[in-house]
């Protein structure tokens, strides 16, 4: 059963992800967890940005940190491949937000506001 997201958490977890840097970080800890400090190599990017791109990413709630000593290490949250899956509309949407009619013949047009 998929739960149900709203635009905004979606479009916030969705832009979070979207990002070229926090999708290569997002690759990099799918295959384990770092610290800060292992992340800079494969991501040509300033500390303080790399900074700024794993805040985004444990706000959107993708990535957990956890603190040891001085260092912090990163991993992917539990749920992170399946609340971006959440995040997108499980049929056609309007753009107010309503559920489309599915069952529309291919003789009719769709309900206005949404596409095929």
């Amino acid at each position: 059963m998929r739960r149900t997201v709203d635009d905004t958490t979606a479009a916030h977890l969705l832009a979070a992800a979207a990002d070229p840097v926090r999708w290569a970080v997002l690759q990099q800890l799918a295959g384990a967890g770092a610290c800060v400090c292992d992340l800079h190599g494969p991501v040509p990017n300033a500390p303080n940005l790399m900074s700024y791109h794993l805040k985004v990413l444990r706000d959107a709630g993708l990535v957990v940190g956890t603190r040891r000593g001085r260092r912090i290490d990163y991993r992917l949250a539990e749920d992170a491949f399946q609340r971006p899956h959440e995040a997108i509309p499980a049929g056609p949407v309007r753009v107010d937000g309503a559920a489309c009619r599915t069952s529309t013949p291919s003789s009719e047009t769709p309900t206005s506001g949404c596409a095929r």
